[in-house]
């Protein structure tokens, strides 16, 4: 009995249970109506003026019912943005009315208290007002728009004004195409508040200008941890449309999948269309033909369930991808399908104001980017008629083809439409003379000559408008940047002015002409003798470097020639194994010297190296000729000295081929490093051989040409680097000995 009872309970329960779960799933795809608070906790007064939105649709204040009425389904993402708190994330559990309560909201969050007659209320109103009057007037009027920001930059703004001023600004400019300006505002935006949603609008901005690789950035460097649902699927969609641009099919279509498996899961109608239809513009970029026909095809089926906007934009697309793909039949039907759905939504709007209206709304929430009712314009039964007429022609149906393009040009000239006129008369002149009706297409070319003169003078007018709009646009952008710079000097504008005041009455005018007159002119004087002597100083370290350059290139080949006979004395005589030594160890030698080629200072114990490796390979071939020892200080601390590379080398060079190898007997090659004072070293290298004197008589012409250039070089060097370094480097050459043999060379090196 009692296993009985246990067992109808358990039943009991398992019958509960799945009945429960049914309700719920059928309830969680369920639209509701709900009733959503925005209070002030502290005064229990309603916030009017958020922005509410579910999967990018916004929702407006009902003034009536004194709440935001929102439509949603369990597990959608509920966002509330306003500049006086920070954005809430709320996840849709059920259809109970929901009330946000916010702490601390009186807007000082974003705002000053103002000083000014008890008045400090009506500036903290006055702003809001201002704000929601620019955000208003945003998509109609951009200079009333613009007015208003002026309004509230005149006044004194927080950090968090700041950033919500030039976010507003941002969105403006965006929303006429004017990106540079966009980006310029968005990114100050930045500086005075982080905020993820504006990286993304910076892609936004950056990709209508093709500046793929910096959206890409913006898009890389946002937190997704602090983005909502809808948003994070927007990022994935647009890293998606940047790597398309780019052609790196891989990543564009990872982050598409990423997105359509968020949007999928969350149920965002819009955005799966979207990317559906996104997917299959990189399909047919990769060139599957097949796959994209198949996911244009499910997004045509998702568009149709969205709304009509929604679904005549989708199949113009799709019948665009068919016409360059060469699929006329199918770009036809579409294009018919989409005819008549466009002449429903037509008579709609002209039957109404309010149905207007409500197609503006449907239109405005298809995307975040809101889509103005020219989309509907872009789309018209006078563009359809001759986009089939067109594709007509291609399958050279010509005589089918006439009906559409003669409707084109009727709707086209009833809705005053010249650029469809146009393309669609020079269509029916084609179509006429191949089906060999020459009086006609004679008469439609002179139709489409006229339309083209006549499309000219507007496109003028066009354009002079649009400079004028520029620079109507540029005028308010130079007003609000300079609003914020004035504010900044009021207090010393106001100081000047009294000060202006006063010398104005304490001195007469002819005088204050005369003395501004003369310290105009010093200023201008000292102003000019400055920008010379500078000019001057920067053109003389120019040149300084380009003659430093133009030495080290001469040396190095010589250096190079020098070393390179060594070789070629050692293969002379069949040494090859000394010759292949040599040319290992000049190889190391060569290597450091063409690395510190460029440098005018290298640290003098990589000198030293490059010393001890050169004197040992000259050793080396006249080992005969002299014997040589380097002795240094240990007291010294070489790292802290610094030395222009192959500045001792050439007068080794000298004391070992002119002084040494000239000699009977067998002499001594010398190198002392010692320590002068703590902050510079002394350099001597000093030879036994015959001597400056002897050298010079036993010189051929060219021998002595060449040594007199090469030591002018090392002096020219010298002086240069000391003009540029303050003296750090005195080298003195003197014979060793009192009856003229032997050289002895003394350099003074100074500390960094």
């Amino acid at each position: 009995m009692k296993k009985q009872t246990l067992f109808l309970i358990i039943m009991s329960l398992i019958v509960m249970t799945t009945v429960y779960s049914q309700e719920y799933s059928t309830q969680k795809n369920v639209v509701f109506d709900v009733e959503l608070r925005v209070v002030d906790k502290e005064n229990s007064k309603p916030i009017k003026n958020a922005d509410v939105s579910i999967n990018g649709k916004l929702f407006r204040y009902n003034y009536i019912n004194e709440y935001y009425p929102v439509k949603v389904m369990v597990g959608q993402q509920l966002v509330v943005v306003h500049p006086g708190f920070e954005t809430v994330y709320y996840d849709i559990k059920s259809n109970e009315e929901i009330k946000i309560l916010v702490e601390g909201f009186n807007y000082s969050n974003y705002s000053r208290k103002i000083k000014s007659y008890n008045k400090s209320e009506s500036k903290k109103d006055l702003f809001i007002q201002n704000l929601d009057s620019a955000s208003y007037y945003k998509d109609t009027d951009i200079e009333k728009s613009l007015s208003f920001v002026e309004n509230i930059l005149k006044e004194d703004n927080s950090s968090n004004q700041q950033a919500v001023i030039y976010k507003l600004l941002g969105s403006i400019y965006l929303q006429w195409n004017q990106y540079d300006l966009a980006i310029a505002n968005y990114k100050t935006s930045l500086e005075n508040k982080e905020d993820e949603t504006i990286k993304i609008q910076l892609a936004k901005a950056s990709m209508a200008l093709d500046k793929n690789n910096e959206a890409e950035l913006f898009l890389l460097d946002v937190n997704q941890g602090k983005l909502g649902i809808f948003e994070k699927v927007l990022l994935f969609e647009l890293l998606g449309d940047v790597y398309l641009k780019k052609k790196d099919f891989n990543k564009a279509k990872k982050n598409y999948n990423d997105g359509l498996v968020i949007a999928e899961k969350n149920k965002i109608a819009s955005k799966i269309t979207d990317i559906k239809s996104k997917l299959g513009d990189l399909s047919a970029a990769e060139g599957n033909v097949a796959k994209a026909n198949q996911l244009f095809s499910l997004s045509l089926d998702l568009a149709a369930k969205e709304n009509p906007v929604r679904s005549i934009k989708e199949k113009e697309k799709v019948a665009n991808y068919f016409n360059q793909t060469r699929q006329f039949d199918k770009e036809i039907n579409l294009r018919k399908k989409a005819l008549e759905e466009t002449t429903i939504l037509d008579k709609s709007i002209e039957s109404s104001k309010k149905k207007k209206q409500e197609v503006v709304n449907i239109v405005a929430n298809i995307d975040t980017i809101a889509i103005q009712p020219s989309v509907l314009n872009a789309i018209n039964s006078q563009s359809i008629n001759y986009k089939i007429g067109r594709a007509l022609v291609e399958k050279e149906d010509y005589k089918e083809a006439i009906p559409f393009l003669e409707k084109s040009i009727k709707d086209a000239a009833t809705k005053k439409d010249l650029v469809v006129k146009k393309d669609a008369t020079r269509k029916l002149s084609e179509v006429y003379s191949n089906v060999g009706e020459y009086d006609k297409a004679l008469k439609n070319y002179q139709e489409y000559v006229s339309l083209v003169d006549t499309l000219y003078n507007r496109k003028e007018q066009e354009i002079e408008q649009a400079k004028r709009f520029a620079k109507r646009i540029s005028e308010n952008q130079n007003r609000i940047t300079s609003l914020e710079k004035n504010k900044a000097l009021n207090d010393s504008k106001i100081n000047l002015a009294v000060k202006d005041q006063q010398l104005v009455k304490a001195r007469n005018k002819n005088q204050q002409v005369v003395i501004y007159s003369l310290l105009g002119g010093i200023l201008l004087m000292f102003f000019l003798a400055y920008t010379l002597f500078k000019s001057n100083k920067q053109q003389k370290l120019a040149n300084n470097l380009l003659a430093l350059k133009s030495m080290r290139s001469q040396m190095n080949p010589h250096f190079i020639f020098n070393a390179l006979n060594s070789v070629n004395s050692f293969i002379a005589v069949n040494d090859e194994r000394n010759a292949n030594r040599y040319l290992s160890e000049f190889s190391v030698l060569m290597r450091s010297v063409l690395e510190n080629s460029d440098e005018d200072f290298i640290p003098f114990t990589k000198e030293v190296e490059l010393l001890e490796l050169y004197v040992k390979l000259e050793h080396n071939r006249f080992k005969e000729k002299f014997d040589y020892t380097i002795n240094i200080d240990e007291n010294i601390h070489l790292e802290d000295f610094s030395i222009p590379p192959m500045l001792l080398q050439p007068y080794i060079e000298n004391a070992i081929w002119h002084g040494l190898r000239y000699k009977e007997e067998k002499g001594v090659l010398e190198i002392h490093i010692s320590k002068v004072d703590a902050n510079s070293i002394s350099v001597v290298i000093k030879d036994d051989g015959v001597g400056r004197k002897k050298s010079i008589e036993l010189k051929t012409k060219n021998q002595l040409k060449q040594k007199s250039k090469g030591m002018s070089t090392i002096q020219k060097r010298i002086e240069i680097l000391n003009d540029m370094y303050q003296d750090r480097i005195d080298i003195k050459v003197s014979d060793a000995f009192e009856d003229g043999t032997g050289t002895k060379v003394e350099l003074l090196l100074k500390k960094n």
